[in-house]
């Protein structure tokens, strides 16, 4: 199901989000409305993708979002010549809204 970011403008509360990083530079972004999880879309309805983890927090930053997760399925066992897990392998990092702090160099 999808979420368009209109919709996803006018919820009543906050809720949670997870942006998922799909390969190298491509991220899309699931939204946790009343126990089910939507895709946030475009308002033409086309799927939201981005290329930068910033662009994708910059698409969020005015809308209602209770906590930020990124998520990553890991590719470890494939490439060490593991067999297939049962469980789930994803990493999973909380973020914030803020902008990225600057680098410090030393």
């Amino acid at each position: 199901m999808k979420l368009t970011f209109a919709e996803f403008s006018q919820l009543g509360e906050a809720v949670d989000v997870v942006i998922h990083s799909l390969e190298q530079a491509l991220y899309q972004i699931t939204v946790q409305v009343a126990g089910e999880t939507y895709l946030l879309a475009e308002n033409s309805g086309r799927i939201f993708r981005c290329h930068s983890l910033q662009q994708a927090r910059t698409a969020l930053q005015t809308l209602p979002v209770a906590s930020l997760m990124l998520r990553q399925q890991s590719a470890y066992d494939e490439m060490v010549g593991q067999p297939v897990r049962a469980l789930d392998n994803a990493l999973e990092i909380p973020l914030s809204l803020d902008d990225f702090p600057a680098p410090v160099i030393h």
